[in-house]
């Protein structure tokens, strides 16, 4: 797709209003390579090419295995990912897919077995916002491939 807006112009002064949520975050209890995660499985199902090479690419250098990149949309199958995390991916694809008007009870009870209210909140808005990236991205035609591993930080 050739990019429609260029947002370090046009877009910029939309977009600032989404840092210090991205601030915030980086400041709360929960782990950053988990949120890294959840923003590249977010990423997958919304199909956000910009994001998913974002965030492959952070996770990387972060330590993560290509192995757990290569099969996280399968990840209910995969031996690869801990209880929390597989409590974090389907609290996120809940929230990303909206099936129904609520969460499953299931699904929240199982991410409150593992977070705390207060984490739960900001898991949320971790998976709020980078939908919110993820649907600028896609709108616009981010340029796929030319993030560097800290450009935004």
């Amino acid at each position: 797709m050739e990019q429609r807006i260029k947002f370090t112009e046009t877009g910029k002064n939309a977009l600032a209003t989404l840092y210090p949520v991205g601030k915030y975050l980086k400041q709360t209890t929960l782990d950053q390579q988990l949120l890294h995660l959840i923003y590249y499985r977010v990423s997958q199902i919304n199909g956000c090419a910009f994001c998913l090479d974002m965030h492959a690419k952070d996770l990387r250098a972060g330590g993560e295995t290509e192995q757990r990149l290569y099969v996280l949309d399968a990840w209910r199958e995969a031996p690869f990912y801990s209880d929390k995390e597989r409590a974090a991916l389907a609290w996120a694809e809940a929230l990303t897919k909206l099936n129904s008007s609520l969460v499953p009870d299931a699904v929240y009870k199982e991410a409150a077995e593992h977070f705390t209210e207060k984490e739960m909140v900001d898991l949320t808005l971790a998976v709020t916002t980078i939908n919110t990236y993820n649907r600028f991205n896609i709108a616009f035609g981010a340029p796929v491939g030319t993030y560097k591993v800290g450009q935004f930080a």
